[in-house]
């Protein structure tokens, strides 16, 4: 987790969290992010791509998006009562032409 998303309530990919009871199960919650991809990054990553080496610029989208989305299936879960997240996807695919990124988190929200 990262300090930011880790800010609104906490979340976890295991079904529990270890040593504290869950009180009551609020439902599933998720959050999607669909992400663009500009021509710059895509010039950027051909390069990388030829060259060898790591792509910053589409880690960077994907960190963003991967974020963004962990952030919103959170304050979901705050709106259904939730003071967590248990079992959590996230998970990636490319849209359209591959120049659109969506990453979806899901998970159960739960009282604590």
């Amino acid at each position: 987790m990262t300090p930011e998303v880790n800010s609104l309530i906490p979340v976890t990919t295991t079904p529990t969290f270890q040593g504290t009871e869950i009180k009551q199960y609020k439902g599933i919650v998720c959050g999607e992010v669909v992400a663009g991809v500009n021509f710059v990054k895509d010039f950027a990553a051909g390069i990388t791509n030829f060259l060898g080496g790591r792509s910053t610029s589409y880690e960077e989208e994907l960190i963003d998006a991967r974020e963004s989305a962990l952030r919103e299936m959170q304050s979901r879960a705050m709106m259904l009562g939730a003071n967590a997240v248990v079992g959590v996807d996230i998970d990636y695919e490319v849209l359209g032409q591959g120049n659109m990124l969506m990453v979806s988190a899901s998970g159960t929200a739960v009282v604590i």
